[in-house]
């Protein structure tokens, strides 16, 4: 693929920044404890049409640009998924008819997409501060799948709200505290590098809140919040935006802790059960993590150290 170049144009603003996203009090309020559906006005921005996407692709790293055979089952075995057989030019230009799934990770890389991801989320930020502070590692996706395409039972660790642009989707998200759908092993190996993809079991069905999403629809999928998607009949844009808090870094951080003590024989408490465990564990954690900075910093022959934040 080409290298990625500036833009030539900076998106032209529809409405107002604050508007992109238009989350009520109500909403804000159950931010990150369950999934909710809202409403916002992108469906219409330039930068999110299809014409342009195309163009985007072409400028992406190869790395950041994933797709494959979007006719999956909601159990996909994320080893065994198939390739569509296409490049990403002819993904995108016969998306109506080829059965392909595609997402386009971390278009911040380009500046108009980086802006627009910005505009989403200052708006957003002083509503989330008092609970959520320290709004980090914004990221932002676009999802480009066939009609019938079904992107698998899977679980991202990230706030992340998703704004449908184009098409008809079916969200189904979990309770991101129920252990039965997410045990917590399984919450632990997915932070500490194990795929997204998750074992769905004819059990869940039942538990989760269903969305069915059009445009100007979008929809909140709280952090660890398990969910599976499937696109109606017409072939369906998704604009993603994430971020993380300091909470939920905190949170990951956790269990990252919790991943190392089972590894050594121990049974931790499962994080959020015990308040006084998990200061314990997470002040261990960033003084293991200091001394690591520390010693990376040193340099050879005794100078002195350097300061180190966490």
């Amino acid at each position: 693929m080409a290298s990625l170049t500036l833009t030539d144009a900076q998106p032209a603003r529809a409405a107002p920044a604050q508007d992109w996203l238009q989350l009520d009090a109500a909403q804000v309020a159950m931010f990150d404890d369950r999934g909710f559906q809202f409403q916002h006005r992108l469906r219409d921005h330039p930068l999110l049409q299809l014409s342009r996407i195309v163009e985007l692709a072409r400028a992406l790293p190869e790395d950041s640009v994933e797709y494959n055979a979007g006719d999956l089952a909601v159990n996909q075995d994320p080893s065994s998924t198939p390739r569509n057989g296409l490049s990403v030019q002819d993904t995108l230009q016969r998306i109506e008819t080829c059965k392909s799934w595609m997402v386009l990770k971390g278009v911040q890389q380009d500046p108009a997409y980086g802006q627009l991801l910005d505009e989403c989320l200052d708006a957003l930020e002083p509503k989330l501060r008092d609970r959520f502070p320290g709004m980090t590692a914004r990221r932002a996706f676009i999802f480009v799948s066939s009609p019938g395409a079904t992107t698998p039972y899977h679980v991202d660790f990230e706030h992340n709200f998703l704004l449908q642009i184009r098409g008809r989707k079916f969200f189904k998200v979990f309770d991101p505290n129920d252990r039965f759908v997410l045990n917590e092993e399984a919450r632990e190996a997915m932070v500490s590098g194990g795929h997204r993809n998750l074992a769905y079991r004819d059990e869940f069905a039942g538990k989760e809140r269903a969305f069915e999403l059009l445009p100007g629809d979008g929809v909140h999928v709280p952090l660890s919040s398990p969910h599976w998607v499937r696109v109606g009949e017409d072939v369906s844009i998704s604009f993603s935006v994430t971020f993380q808090t300091g909470p939920s870094q905190r949170i990951i951080a956790l269990h990252q802790a919790n991943r190392q003590l089972r590894r050594i024989g121990l049974t931790p408490a499962e994080v959020g059960r015990s308040p006084g465990a998990d200061a314990v564990k997470y002040n261990a954690l960033r003084v293991v993590r200091k001394l690591g900075n520390i010693k990376r910093r040193l340099i050879p022959g005794g100078a002195e150290e350097r300061s180190v934040g966490y």
